[in-house]
């Protein structure tokens, strides 16, 4: 009876569980959306952080995951509210939220100079990580899927097109250029040209 009472306990302060009622619950709820978003958003990330871009593999995982736990997290609130009679809809507004923080993350590693923006290619697949972690999270496992694997397979393609290997750290080759400067000697200006290398301008990868 002790048992029944603690167990009861645990079920009040514990929403979620109304979700999880069964081992499939439990493999299909978490399990296989948490798994699956680990998997694309790592590739995802390895290949950025092999280019040398400012977001690795560490920030596409942490913010696909985040998403994805949201996604589940909107998905027990909705069963919670259904088994109290109040299908509200209320957790759906997370979703949203989700959306417009990813914007404010990717525009952190977008960076502008003089004649050039960098960092739109890292800032798309930082929001397309995070979306595929909310539609696995969401319960939509064929859509998330379908979804991280044309992904994957585009940039896999698009590097090996290019002759470069995502999984090995990418050197970007030194580019020669001639620089002038002027050097004054009494009344005359003598241009002297010289050669110099440098790694600053990186291809779009």
């Amino acid at each position: 009876m002790v048992l029944l009472n603690i167990l009861a306990s645990i079920k009040d302060n514990m929403p979620e569980l109304v979700g999880l009622q069964t081992a499939e619950d439990y493999i299909f709820i978490l399990v296989i959306p948490i798994v699956l978003t680990f998997l694309f958003s790592g590739f995802v990330g390895i290949e950025r952080q092999n280019m040398g871009k400012a977001a690795g593999v560490s920030a596409h995982i942490l913010v696909a995951l985040s998403s994805a736990a949201l996604g589940i997290m909107q998905r027990l609130m909705l069963a919670y509210e259904f088994s109290l009679n109040e299908g509200s809809f209320q957790g759906q507004r997370v979703i949203a939220q989700v959306i417009t923080g990813i914007g404010f993350i990717g525009a952190g590693v977008i960076m502008k100079d003089k004649f050039t923006v960098k960092g739109l290619t890292t800032a798309a697949t930082i929001w397309t990580t995070a979306m595929i972690g909310l539609i696995l999270g969401s319960g939509y496992l064929i859509v998330g899927s379908l979804l991280g694997l044309l992904v994957s397979l585009f940039i896999l393609i698009r590097d090996l097109n290019r002759g470069i290997n995502p999984f090995r750290p990418y050197k970007v080759p030194n580019h020669g250029v001639r620089r002038y400067r002027f050097i004054s000697k009494g009344d005359q200006d003598d241009v002297i040209s010289e050669d110099f290398h440098h790694d600053e301008d990186l291809p779009h990868l």
